[in-house]
């Protein structure tokens, strides 16, 4: 299938790693433009020379989200090379502890972050007009409530309805806006890479809870985002796109 997404211009924030690594790739496969970001410098410039080595066009740059003047800095510098067409807000504290100072970092980077990135990029996708994307990592966390209490899911939640609404507002001008919300996923190193090698038992009981038999990858996760910002998409818009094996229960509706 023809995504159609060759030439486009495509941002990716949290791009180094799992699943913004996978986002990245995939985009670039399809033969996408891609500028993305993350904090560690060296892993950035990593990345990069690994895509640029296969003749992909990629271009990283190391920033913290939460400094909100680097932020548009780098959204509206790309913008400027050639505009915008596709925009994914993917990085998260993920599992902050539940004190004060994790609920201020959790809502700092997941929400406060994620709202300036859509801030600050909204008009370049409007200016686009008609087959631009904004695609907002979430999490099945929301409703799948599982081991100790967390800010992660409580803060990734209020981006739910933003989605909804972005998503009415921007129709006219030929702006879709989505969410994808990753299920369980495994990769080496990662949470539930080191549960699984330590053979825990929220590990063991998440895994025997989801209908596949297995968790997901971040591929799989990237293919749904990549998907969602293609032509053959062109109808989608306001949804949450669940990517989990089936392990919530509810009627995604």
């Amino acid at each position: 299938m023809d995504l159609g997404l060759k030439g486009k211009r495509v941002m990716v924030t949290g791009g180094t790693k799992s699943i913004g690594r996978a986002i990245v790739d995939t985009f670039l496969a399809e033969g996408a433009v891609v500028g993305f970001c993350a904090r560690d410098a060296a892993l950035v410039k990593e990345r990069e020379t690994e895509w640029r080595a296969q003749q992909s066009r990629a271009t990283g740059t190391a920033l913290d989200v939460t400094d909100n003047a680097s932020l548009k800095a780098w959204i509206d510098g790309f913008a400027a090379e050639g505009g915008i067409d596709h925009f994914v807000a993917n990085v998260s504290a993920l599992g902050t502890d539940n004190t004060a100072e994790g609920w201020r970092k959790a809502i700092e980077v997941d929400l406060v972050a994620t709202v300036n990135a859509v801030l600050n990029v909204r008009p370049h996708l409007e200016a686009r007009g008609q087959g631009a994307t904004l695609t907002i990592i979430g999490t099945t966390s929301l409703v799948e409530v599982a081991g100790p209490t967390q800010p992660y899911r409580s803060v990734k939640a209020a981006l739910v309805p933003m989605v909804k609404s972005m998503a009415i507002e921007l129709a006219p001008k030929g702006v879709r806006v989505n969410m994808v919300s990753p299920g369980t996923i495994l990769e080496d190193g990662n949470t539930w890479g080191r549960q699984r090698d330590a053979a825990s038992e929220r590990y063991k009981r998440s895994l025997a809870r989801n209908p596949t038999g297995r968790m997901g990858t971040p591929q799989e996760v990237a293919s749904a985002v990549v998907f969602l910002a293609g032509a053959p998409a062109s109808f989608i818009t306001g949804i949450n796109m669940v990517v989990d094996g089936a392990i919530t229960a509810r009627v995604q509706y």
